[in-house]
């Protein structure tokens, strides 16, 4: 079995790579660049990842995703929320039909390489607060993707059922490099530790 991974760099979308490395054979890594925060370090943490794992890697980007947004997560001028996890502060970084985007071009690639799974590091903790990381998404993207790809894609998360600390757990088990991630929405030198996906983060790898 082929696969595609979408690859933040994070610790789901590493974890979720790591674990789809011993099932399958991972044939791309693709992250997008839309003008977020954390562009530059996102494709550098996902480009270390790549290789770790010596899947090619691909960088694509949307510039017009940031353009029809004025979100948080692209816009520097607007707060992006601190010390937060609730459903206002997904709202201020919710980027228009994102994950939507991502499969679609990912799954256009992956039928174009015969791979038939789409992987990524959809999770039960964050569908709380972003639907579109829910198993119910991932079942009707699928059947979707079963009309729109010739090979039926589907898409695929090895951290679906889990929250962020059995993410953290499933990676340091296959030995996923956690020490090469980037889970900050913020592009600086260092983790800004204060936004919510770096509040997830840091919880989950220090529990």
């Amino acid at each position: 079995m082929k696969g595609v991974a979408i690859l933040s760099g994070g610790l789901d979308s590493t974890v979720s790579l790591a674990a789809a490395a011993r099932a399958m054979d991972v044939v791309l890594a693709v992250t997008f660049d839309y003008g977020q925060r954390a562009a530059k370090r996102e494709r550098e943490a996902s480009a270390r990842v790549s290789r770790h794992y010596r899947v090619p890697h691909r960088v694509i980007e949307i510039p017009w995703l940031a353009a029809i947004t004025r979100t948080s997560l692209v816009n520097r001028s607007a707060r992006l929320p601190r010390n937060e996890m609730s459903k206002s502060s997904a709202r201020a970084v919710w980027v228009p039909n994102r994950n939507g985007v991502f499969i679609e071009i990912a799954a256009a690639h992956a039928e174009a390489l015969g791979a038939t799974r789409l992987v990524t590091g959809f999770n039960r903790e964050e569908a709380a607060t972003f639907p579109d990381n829910s198993v119910s998404y991932m079942q009707a993207v699928s059947r979707a993707l079963s009309f729109s790809t010739a090979n039926g894609v589907k898409v695929v998360s090895f951290t679906g059922a889990l929250d962020k600390k059995g993410i953290a757990r499933l990676g340091r088990r296959l030995g996923a490099p956690l020490d090469l991630i980037w889970p900050c929405y913020e592009g600086g030198r260092n983790w800004c530790r204060t936004c919510e996906s770096c509040l997830r983060s840091l919880k989950a790898l220090d529990a």
